[in-house]
């Protein structure tokens, strides 16, 4: 995996760990960026972020092209 996959990878991992937290625990209403956001808000931006994550490791994931051809 390449420098910046890994760094992806790790971005994922944190944020399902945050998405844990938050779900696992009390349900309070958080302050992002400097606005009030509720607590599932914040869970739905969190979930962004790791499918966002998915999209980008799947660009980055070596593929194989098959073709096939006619005798």
């Amino acid at each position: 995996m390449n420098e910046e996959a890994e760094q992806i990878a790790t971005i994922r991992a944190n944020t399902l760990a945050q998405i844990h937290e938050v779900r696992s625990g009390l349900k309070p209403t958080y302050w992002v960026d400097g606005q009030r956001v509720h607590w599932e808000q914040y869970v739905e931006s969190l979930q962004r972020t790791v499918d966002w994550c998915d999209r980008k490791l799947n660009e980055l994931a070596p593929y194989e092209l098959r073709s096939g051809g006619t005798s």
